[in-house]
């Protein structure tokens, strides 16, 4: 018989999280769920692992194959997956026991495309976790109802990620929607989770928390400074797939670039920092071709993001303006956030005023 929720867990030399990852998924109080672990070419002893997990449940299946990247091993996944719905657990993180079968009940009573719920970030394990809650949501209105981003584009600007919810695997292969191939690229969340919100007809939003997202794994791309370019490509593909139809790409190409906008900053922060100022430079470069093609649209961004990109665009030492960004980036999140949302005080915007 199908199983209600599919979960696919792209591997890769994670030995130390392993065992605690599979242990949540496995024990799921909902039963009825297929486990795909993905092995990319673990030089650890992550398959061994996967191995012994196998002889024991009978719903795991393993795929190895050679190293080939992030989204690569997560379309494997997808391709074999039989569920209802399908799930994403990274193998450093853990869900709570009851994650499933709480998503996939809202799922099949209200018919939903894709269900995603609040989450926690943490370090630390055992009874020293410290954990950080994070609502999907900066307007609490958006939780518990059926929501569609093609109606309302601000739901785009809610936390990005793939792994705290699932989706109707029906809906992800009417569309097939994948990730993003590049080999050794980075970022390949971006586009499935791009995709999903510009094709979803019925998206939901719950405000309780189940997914445990690692903080303080040393390996995580979290903390690469190298590939410095990766979240460009990644925006390339995303802007591909938006280009595959006219009306797609009108409706979608501003709020687009708004969250590329802000991808970049984030990228700006990770990458090495000989590596910043060419990365500035290209970052404004491509801004100022999308402003050629009309691409820009001011009413979509906040005031302070298109007066950073003013500057990023127009200004000649663009490192500076990094340097400047960096030290305020904290506040800016918050003003941010209010402004689009409408939430923002009269005091907050005299403080925007400043920056």
């Amino acid at each position: 018989m199908m199983p209600k929720v599919s979960v696919v867990i792209p591997i890769y030399n994670v030995e130390k999280y392993l065992r605690q990852c599979l242990e949540s998924v496995i024990h799921q109080t909902l039963r009825d769920i297929e486990i795909i672990c993905v092995n990319d070419g673990s030089t650890d002893k992550c398959l061994s692992i996967l191995n012994e997990y196998k002889a024991i449940d009978s719903r795991i299946k393993i795929i190895d194959k050679k190293n080939s990247g992030y989204g690569d091993s997560m379309n494997r996944g997808i391709d074999v997956a039989t569920g209802d719905y399908l799930g994403i657990v990274e193998p450093d993180d853990f869900i709570k026991l009851n994650m499933y079968e709480t998503l996939y009940k809202i799922a099949i009573k209200k018919d939903l495309d894709i269900i995603k719920a609040d989450f926690y970030r943490f370090k630390g394990n055992g009874n020293s976790l410290q954990l950080d809650y994070n609502q999907l949501c900066p307007d609490t209105s958006y939780y518990n109802k059926i929501l569609c981003p093609t109606e309302d584009q601000k739901t785009f600007f809610f936390i990005m990620n793939t792994w705290s919810g699932i989706y109707k695997r029906a809906f992800i292969e009417k569309y097939h929607i994948r990730h993003n191939t590049t080999p050794g690229a980075a970022y390949q969340d971006n586009g499935f989770w791009f995709q999903t919100f510009c094709l979803a007809k019925r998206v939901y939003f719950l405000n309780q928390p189940f997914y445990m997202n690692r903080r303080d794994n040393p390996n995580s791309s979290v903390f690469r400074k190298d590939k410095a370019y990766a979240m460009n490509r990644e925006y390339d593909f995303i802007y591909d797939f938006l280009s595959q139809e006219p009306e797609r790409k009108k409706k979608f190409i501003s709020v687009y670039q708004v969250i590329k906008f802000n991808n970049y900053i984030f990228n700006l922060n990770r990458i090495a920092d000989e590596l910043k100022p060419e990365f500035l430079q290209s970052f404004a470069d491509e801004f100022k071709e999308a402003e050629e093609k009309g691409e820009l649209n001011r009413d979509v961004f906040t005031s302070y993001e298109w007066s950073t990109l003013r500057r990023i665009m127009n200004f000649k030492d663009k490192y500076y303006i990094y340097k400047d960004l960096k030290y305020k980036n904290a506040l800016i999140k918050f003003i941010n956030f209010r402004e689009r949302y409408g939430l923002i005080p009269a005091i907050l915007k005299a403080v925007q005023k400043v920056f």
